[in-house]
């Protein structure tokens, strides 16, 4: 009866139709349930149904749920927007309000915060899924290492998949199918076989991970997201954010470690981002641009979220952070989950029955290609723009990049999902890591500009695929050049950036004392107004009885006041009298 005459109201009222189109977004698609899948550290998937209004953590919740995860401060889910640029998932924002693709919603669970000690993980469980975050990062070339680390965590991965060797089963060769580096040399296999025979034997596949764990949290690449940008001299940069502070990568070597402790604040203003710290008892402002305004706010973003998560003893003591100054607005962001040390210490208190772990045996060798999945891969490259001459222990930069297509056969309905590649694949040499360009992820097209899209880098990146010995020495004659032509270009600079920095303080400085005399025209008439009124207030009779503010009365605010009163008396007569006339 009462859906009835709801309908025939509709019908009969055009007006009210109108307003239930209107309201139309608030009422019915509340309810609109929309698919969404998450994609897990092993390359399973799960899905759910949300609506409109679900936030973040309800998805973060469905994930934990899923595995029986109660340590899940240190994970997050990513996704990828049509322009190709990456987010963290905000647990505290609607998921519909962050998506920006079309459905159905894909998007990747992942290691966000890095535990600084892996031996104080209380669950094997949560050891277990940084134990696949970790292997994902030495396969796609995120966490580099010296030689023989390298083969001491590939031994492990190998140990923990298969357990002990078995010369029945495992071939001379059998490490070649497994995938655990962007390329493996025989040398590196012959010495994973050597470790994995003779130092690991007995192991359970808990105790190999952990193994795993506790030696690549001491490597510099650690936990390292890395960051594409350019230095103000230009020069290709990566940065990240690691338990142990905020990091710069460039060439061959991190050229900067700046500790939490040091860290004051981060900033950025379009493509330009700053980090603003102390060192060695001096302000320290490092400056950086990113190839978009999207990729540098998600920088700073990062940036502010993992200072809160490292540096703050509680989440009491996190702050709202801004983008601009004080006084002028600018984008402001508040990181709102527990810190490092509040989810230690929640940690040592689980005292429930562990969970079984479901371990994906052989994940490894799958590596060996993902077309499985028919993957569509895409990236956002940007290799080094130098020569990499590694010795043992050096590390290059890689950027992680996303996959922003959906699976084979449903490519134009335009779904976008994460797929971490590595922007350059590494070699290891009989002495250590030693980086070479590489032929883009398909599809790559050549419209799309390639690595020279986001930064327009010369097109020797390219040529240094080929072998040939007079191309490799011209272009070696090519580097020394472009060596000698950054060293003048900095020298150049350096007067420019001095005077750009004095400009921005100058700025700053205009831009305070406007606001203050903004504040002064507005506070002055109305602390006149409540001196010249009625208002028996004591501190307000105690100034209008001092001598300054009476000579100030009968001197200038009743001659003033007069003036006005005869000004306004006259305009009155003359719009009276154009009134009558």
């Amino acid at each position: 009866g009462d859906c009835c005459r709801c309908a025939r109201c509709i019908h009969a009222d055009p007006g009210t139709m109108k307003m239930l189109r209107l309201r139309s977004p608030s009422i019915f698609s509340l309810n609109q349930e929309m698919q969404c899948t998450v994609r897990l550290l092993d390359d399973s998937e799960i899905s759910c149904n949300i609506q409109r209004d679900t936030r973040g953590q309800f998805l973060l919740d469905h994930v934990c749920n899923h595995y029986s995860l109660l340590e899940k401060d240190y994970f997050g889910i990513r996704y990828v927007d049509p322009e190709k640029q990456r987010h963290w998932l905000d647990p505290s924002k609607a998921v519909v309000k962050q998506m920006k693709c079309v459905q159905p919603y894909t998007m990747c669970f992942r290691v966000k915060f890095y535990p600084q000690e892996p031996i104080k993980i209380k669950e094997e469980l949560t050891r277990y899924l940084l134990y696949l975050q970790l292997k994902r990062d030495l396969n796609h070339g995120r966490l580099l290492c010296p030689f023989a680390d390298a083969a001491y965590l590939g031994a492990c991965i190998v140990q923990a998949e298969i357990g002990d060797h078995d010369a029945d089963e495992h071939p001379a060769d059998f490490i070649g199918d497994f995938k655990l580096f962007p390329k493996q040399s025989p040398k590196l296999e012959r010495k994973i076989i050597e470790i994995y025979q003779n130092e690991l034997r007995g192991q359970c596949p808990a105790l190999a991970e952990l193994n795993l764990l506790q030696r690549a949290h001491t490597l510099d690449t650690y936990g390292v997201d890395p960051h594409p940008c350019k230095d103000f001299t230009g020069v290709t940069a990566f940065l990240g954010f690691t338990a142990r502070g905020f990091v710069v990568f460039q060439g061959n070597k991190r050229i900067h470690l700046l500790k939490w402790a040091d860290v004051s604040k981060f900033k950025f203003d379009g493509k330009t981002f700053y980090v603003i710290g102390v060192q060695r008892e001096k302000k320290l402002v490092l400056t950086f641009h990113t190839s978009t305004p999207a990729a540098c706010k998600h920088l700073w973003k990062c940036g502010v979220e993992n200072q809160a998560f490292y540096k703050c003893a509680k989440s009491s003591q996190i702050k709202t952070a801004s983008s601009s100054n004080i006084f002028f607005k600018g984008t402001r962001f508040r990181y709102s989950g527990r810190v490092a040390k509040e989810v230690i210490e929640a940690s040592s208190k689980i005292q429930r029955d562990p969970p079984v772990v479901h371990r994906s045996l052989g994940q490894s060798r799958s590596f060996n290609s993902l077309s499985h999945k028919q993957l569509i891969m895409n990236m956002e490259p940007l290799l080094p723009e130098v020569e990499l001459e590694g010795r043992e222990g050096n590390f290059t930069e890689t950027a992680e990049a996303e996959s922003a297509a959906s699976a084979a056969g449903v490519e134009e309905e335009g779904r976008h999902v994460e797929e971490e590649e590595t922007a350059c694949s590494l070699t290891i040499s009989d002495t250590a890591y030693n980086p070479c360009a590489s032929v883009l992820p398909t599809p790559v097209e050549e419209g799309q500009g390639g690595m020279d899209f986001l930064f327009q880098s010369p097109g020797r990146l390219l040529k240094e695929l080929h072998a040939d010995p007079e191309v490799q020495a011209e272009l070696r004659r090519e580097r020394e050049w472009e060596l000698v032509e950054e060293t003048v270009h900095q020298v150049q600079h350096e007067p420019t950036d001095g005077g750009r920095r004095l400009g921005a303080v100058l700025r700053s400085a205009a831009r305070l004392v406007t606001a203050a005399g903004a504040l002064l025209l507005v506070l002055l008439p109305l602390l006149l107004l409540l001196l010249e009124s009625n208002l028996d207030v004591s501190f307000l009779q105690d100034i209008r009885q001092t001598p300054e503010f009476e000579q100030f009365h009968y001197e200038y605010y009743c001659p003033l006041r007069r003036w006005f009163v005869c000004k306004f008396e006259g305009l009155m007569e003359w719009l009276w009298g154009a009134s009558n006339g």
